[in-house]
């Protein structure tokens, strides 16, 4: 009989778990980290026939692979028992050694049954696992001994590999199901559905692989040419494909008794629609002595319409369902095999309520009469339906493998899991405590006055700015407003606040935390008493200490100089100022004036400075010579090139002088060469004086200047100061940090 192609509802496979064999490249060493190439030891257990459909096509993939794989079989469950079938003789059929088998099924058919052999395979599972010592243990699906199975490779630190998790039906193999996914250390899921589930159940993104279901690779390929010589062997010669049923109905365990009394009626509703019908024996669950009775006390077993039979061999049961005329009861593989032969399904009752399903079944949720059951017959016998990919591709086996490959067992064990955020209490654990130590910084600058909250690790957790008024009052009044609206903020950002670190132009004297003397940018600023009126306000301690001296800490702690006994820093910026670090410490000098290095004289007839000296660096490399310059340039019509454009009512200013110079402005070039080589004179003097490891260039020309400063050093130093590199800061703030390293330096007792 010839069949027609089948027509696929198909769904796509490629999805996150593509992401992970992507990034494979960066993990190729894995195997090497796993021991010298050392096999994989992977163990697989098996408990009935049908986890054994979904776990054979593995087996055999791994089987193929002995140079990546060792693979131990352990057999347990209604696989060793007659009643059902002896089933571990098909794993031997499909020459795979046994490695173990174990008893572990008590009769009895109830709930305390199935206690009792969770509680026995418990027991007998530890010596096995020992003795194997598996890498991986691959468990299957939602069966109650699988979850001893999970259960023991957990308590023994075994990486567990869940397939099929993720999936939602009804009874108690639901819980089962999550139960194991919450032990399990990697899952395989079937569908797009189950994937999103197990993100739902907080289950590591990275540690997920949508693959579909492994018996699709056999379904899929499966052939039809012997499906005759089947259906006649289990059915009769005189049957005919699309005319008979296979009927495959388990107990409820969540509720027996209605789950017998639909059995009941299922099998009247059999009878009276008169088709030949296979009709396996029910699984190992509690009730199942009670649906066997049903069977018997209606004659099934000795009726002309029925065989009934413990086990099909899945190759052969593959064909039956692929050519039956319907398919019903309550099985899984009712609703995901069967439907990639498009064969009619009738689902009884809640035992698979929630699963994904093809448009080939037909649910009859409440089957409570025969009448309900034998329409469904007549709906559904004889139909052909589209042909369903929901559970997979085919593909599913080659996806797992490298899934497998990739595992590295090099990572921790712990599982971890990914929780959505919540609002989390304030930590008493003293990591936490350490990570949430913070600082406010201030920064007084020219023209803005910023606050920030600043974390132990150099994080800007917050940051405010203000314009810096003119007067003093104002000022003052502005910079408690802001230190107390940032204080108050870090108390819902769970950031513990140590004290209080200020950054600001002139001379400081850090001791009493007053500014002696203010540069002609900040007005109104000499003599003030900055660390009493905020530590009142606060209540917390308060450090002050000059802008240049605060970039030196900055880097300190954060920056280039982390670690060094000896370096100086240089900004570069409006004025030039700087911070000496000498044996980890910084220097401030007897009246607190060291380091006021834009006012070392290169030149005794330079252009005049600010301090009211002249020839100083400041006076030459500072971004006010600079726009001075370019301001000369732009009155003589010497500064703009082509390919530059000032608005009449803009400001000349330093950038405009390096924007033409990187035009080709020979004027500009040569007055911006002037000034690196003045700030490089002053750093060969630096060097000769105090000999630092490092010299790090800070602030907004410094990008400019460091190649002309190399330049100076290497013509005009004496020679064994030449190899001190000159270094650009990378530091983005480096006056928040400087004035946040006040605080967290001193208050946690810096240890060099």
């Amino acid at each position: 009989m010839e069949t027609q192609a089948p027509r696929y509802r198909e769904q796509s496979f490629r999805g996150p778990h593509e992401l992970y064999f992507e990034n494979l490249s960066k993990r190729k060493k894995i195997m090497e980290k796993n021991g010298n190439n050392r096999k994989l030891r992977v163990c697989v257990a098996t408990c009935n026939r049908a986890d054994y459909s979904k776990l054979a096509p593995i087996m055999f993939g791994i089987k193929a692979e002995p140079q990546f794989f060792e693979l131990d079989v352990v057999v347990l469950g209604s696989h060793l028992i007659d009643d059902y079938g002896n089933t571990y003789r098909m794993i031997e059929q499909d020459d795979f050694d046994i490695n173990t088998r174990l008893h572990t099924i008590v009769r009895g058919e109830d709930e305390a049954a199935m206690v009792e052999s969770v509680g026995l395979a418990l027991v007998k599972l530890p010596d096995v696992l020992n003795r194997l010592n598996p890498d991986i243990m691959i468990v299957h699906g939602d069966r109650f001994d699988a979850l001893a199975v999970a259960t023991s490779a957990a308590l023994m630190n075994i990486r567990i590999l869940h397939i099929e998790g993720g999936e939602v039906s009804g009874t108690i193999d639901d819980s089962i199901r999550h139960a194991i996914t919450k032990l399990a250390h990697y899952h395989v899921c079937c569908t797009r559905n189950a994937e999103q589930h197990l993100i739902s159940m907080c289950e590591d993104h990275d540690r997920i692989l949508l693959a579909g279901c492994p018996s699709y690779d056999k379904l899929l390929s499966a052939k039809n040419k012997d499906h005759m010589s089947i259906i006649r062997m289990w059915l009769g010669d005189d049957v005919k494909p699309k005319d008979y049923i296979v009927a495959l109905q388990h107990p409820v365990t969540t509720d027996i008794k209605h789950s017998i009394k639909m059995f009941e009626l299922t099998l009247d509703a059999l009878i009276s629609f008169n088709k030949r019908t296979l009709i396996l024996f029910p699984n190992i669950d509690a009730g199942s002595k009670e649906m066997v009775r049903v069977m018997r006390k209606k004659g099934v077993e000795h009726h002309p319409n029925f065989r009934a039979v413990k086990h099909v061999p899945f190759d052969q049961f593959i064909q039956l369902v692929a050519h039956a005329g319907c398919i019903i009861g309550n099985s899984s593989c009712g609703v995901r095999e069967v439907g990639a032969f498009g064969t009619p399904v009738i689902n009884l009752g809640t035992r698979q309520i929630g699963r994904e399903t093809g448009e080939n079944v037909l649910h009859v949720r409440d089957a409570d009469t025969q009448d309900k059951i034998l329409q469904a017959l007549h709906l559904q016998f004889g139909k052909q339906y589209p042909c369903s990919k929901i559970y997979g591709d085919g593909n599913a086996v080659p996806r797992i493998l490298k899934f497998l490959k990739s595992i590295d067992l090099q990572e921790p064990l712990q599982k971890k899991f990914c929780f959505p955020p919540v609002k989390e209490n304030i930590s008493k654990d003293i990591d936490h405590i350490l990570e949430t130590q913070s600082a406010l910084a201030v920064d007084l600058g020219g023209t803005n006055l910023r606050v920030a909250i600043v974390s132990m690790k150099g994080e800007i957790v917050k940051k405010y700015t203000q314009t810096n008024p003119k007067t003093y009052e104002e000022r003052i009044k502005l910079i408690l407003q802001m230190c107390v609206e940032a204080a108050a903020e870090a108390i819902k950002l769970n950031c513990r606040i140590l004290g209080v670190g200020i950054s600001t132009g002139g001379r400081v004297n850090p001791r009493e935390g007053i500014v002696l003397h203010s540069t002609k940018l900040i007005q109104e600023w000499s003599s003030v008493d900055l660390r009493t009126p905020i530590s009142d306000t606060l209540h917390l301690p308060v450090w002050v200490d000059n802008d240049g001296n605060c970039a030196a800490l900055a880097e300190r702690k954060f920056g280039q100089g982390k670690g060094l006994e000896n370096f100086v820093t240089l900004i570069t910026g409006t004025g030039i100022g700087g911070g000496i670090i000498h044996q980890h410490e910084l220097i401030h000098g007897s009246s607190f004036c060291a380091a006021e290095l834009g006012h070392l004289m290169v030149s005794l007839d330079g252009p005049d400075c600010s301090c009211g000296s002249h020839g100083c660096i400041e006076a030459y490399a500072s971004g006010m010579a600079l726009q001075r310059e370019a301001k000369k340039l732009h009155d003589e019509d010497l500064l703009l090139v082509e390919g530059m454009s000032m608005k009449k009512e803009e400001t000349v200013s330093a950038f405009h002088l390096i924007q033409a110079a990187k035009l080709g402005n020979a004027k500009a070039a040569s007055i911006l060469r002037t000034a690196g080589t003045a700030l490089g004179l002053g750093v060969v003097n630096i060097l000769h004086t105090i000999n630092p490891s490092l010299v790090i260039l800070s602030g907004v020309l410094a990008s400019h200047y460091v190649n002309i400063v190399k330049d100076v050093i290497r013509q005009q130093a004496l020679f064994s100061v030449q190899t001190v590199d000159v270094v650009v800061s990378d530091l983005v703030d480096p006056a928040l940090l400087g004035a946040a390293s006040l605080v967290l330096d001193y208050t946690t007792r810096r240890v060099q």
